[in-house]
């Protein structure tokens, strides 16, 4: 199935793409593939070496005649996003993604094809082992644990990279030149209860939703695409009067907006119960239909009871917890026109054996926006008797419209597309604004191939333009500035 993507233009990137799609890369599970990148360098008989967190990095020396440019960081995050359809058998931890050719797009069979950021890995990958593109002298620097943490980033010291200017090769759209992006704290809200028995005489059903688009909680979080706790909770909220809760699980990453959801729940009144669920059914599909087309929304009676349901009480709590925090976009920037400034994911919920947590990523590029966005869900948590725990918190990339690599890469757009790009800041989280604070006076700029659907079974990568990418940035290569 492979075998067609060997085949594409540029075949070295596509066969990079198609060598590092067949190594597991989760998140925080990045041991096979970083010994996969080690072993690429050394082959090359290139300066390869991990740091203190296992960021890989490989030293390539300037090609004839451009020893006098200043040096570049080209930089990629190794790890990807693992999702796949439910109805997908698949193994992240031992098979290869499944890759095929539809139209002008390179596609996975059922799961996430792992372009973000594995097509910036694998144009890297191919730099480096040219011997005809001329370029100054290179620091890849390859990132671990970008997607649930950025901690590879976070852990990179300073002085270790001898490049003036970086190119972040993890920007989602060919038209589009990056100078900023978001920061983001993960928020978990959670809060023990004592499961109380299920009533003898009761009935049970599960309720579950699915098909929902997902998608990438920065990129994407402006679409008004139905997320599905929210979705869940809505449904719980209508029958509440006639169900009680045994169990709830949704979503599955921090940065993935929630594709499915399934509870389970103990009811009386079965008649009741139908009626509020079909009524709610119908408001949801009429409500998002014209944006998620393939959402189902489904019940089924359960031939074994639960054991335990949540109390009445708690549940109430729970229920008005979750409608009352906040799901999308909180701001608008008043500064950039169209750029998220603060969203708020709810990523993930589990319910069951006495347990409830709540995960959610906020997003901002102002860093009082972000505050005031999470204390909005501290206050919404807490007043339910949730603990809040706030983690993983990093900072936004401020754009510098004066950079002088973003005028290199500004005029040669111009050039080879007879267009002018895009030049924007993004609600995603980059590595960028990371790396910057090590390294406070590099020149960072981010672009990349088209790529659509990242974080979700749907992701699929652009032929043409990647293509056009690796066009474009074989001319960034020539046209570095001297030292």
């Amino acid at each position: 199935m492979n075998e067609s993507i060997r085949n594409l233009e540029p075949t070295r990137l596509w066969n990079n793409f198609a060598d590092l799609n067949a190594v597991p890369r989760a998140s925080k599970k990045e041991e096979q593939v970083i010994e996969f990148i080690k072993n690429f360098g050394n082959h090359l008989g290139l300066e390869t070496f991990e740091d203190d967190v296992r960021n890989v990095i490989i030293r390539k020396p300037a090609t004839p005649g451009m020893e006098n440019r200043k040096g570049i960081v080209l930089q990629s995050h190794l790890d990807m996003v693992h999702q796949k359809n439910n109805d997908t058998v698949f193994d992240f931890a031992t098979q290869g993604i499944e890759m095929f050719v539809d139209g002008d797009w390179v596609k996975a069979k059922g799961t996430t094809l792992g372009a973000d950021n594995g097509l910036g890995v694998a144009t890297i990958m191919a730099i480096l082992e040219s011997k005809e593109i001329a370029h100054p002298a290179i620091d890849a620097l390859f990132t671990i644990d970008e997607e649930t943490g950025m901690t590879g980033a976070m852990g990179l010291k300073g002085g270790l990279l001898k490049g003036e200017i970086l190119l972040n090769l993890d920007t989602e759209e060919d038209d589009e030149i990056g100078v900023g992006c978001a920061g983001g704290v993960d928020v978990t809200a959670s809060k023990s209860y004592s499961p109380k028995s299920t009533p003898e005489n009761a009935i049970a059903y599960q309720i579950s939703v699915k098909g929902l688009q997902g998608g990438h909680s920065g990129m994407e979080i402006h679409l008004g695409l139905a997320n599905a706790n929210k979705i869940m909770n809505r449904i719980l909220i209508a029958t509440n009067d006639c169900c009680s809760i045994s169990s709830v699980l949704g979503g599955s990453l921090r940065n993935a907006i929630p594709r499915e959801s399934n509870a389970q729940v103990v009811i009386v009144n079965e008649t009741n119960f139908i009626t509020a669920f079909e009524k709610i059914k119908a408001d949801l599909l009429d409500e998002y239909q014209p944006i998620e087309s393939e959402m189902t929304i489904s019940i089924e009676k359960l031939h074994e009871l639960p054991k335990t349901i949540i109390s009445n009480e708690c549940q109430q709590l729970f229920l008005k917890a979750v409608s009352g925090a906040h799901n999308g976009v909180f701001r608008m920037s008043p500064a950039i026109a169209d750029l998220v400034e603060t969203s708020n994911n709810i990523a993930k919920i589990i319910l069951e054996k006495g347990q409830i947590k709540i995960e959610c990523l906020t997003r901002s590029s102002v860093e009082s926006s972000k505050e005031h966005m999470v204390n909005s869900l501290k206050s919404v948590f807490e007043l339910a008797g949730f603990s809040v725990v706030l983690s993983g918190d990093y900072p936004g990339w401020a754009p510098n419209m004066d950079s002088a690599i973003l005028k290199v890469l500004d005029s040669l757009y111009e050039k080879m597309n007879g267009e002018k790009a895009h030049v924007a800041a993004c609600h995603a989280g980059l590595e960028c604004g990371i790396l910057g604070t090590n390294y406070p006076k590099m020149d960072m700029i981010s672009f990349g191939p088209t790529i659509k659907g990242a974080h979700s079974p749907d992701e699929r990568a652009c032929i043409s333009s990647t293509q056009k990418f690796w066009s474009f940035l074989k001319e960034i290569l020539k046209e570095i500035p001297l030292k």
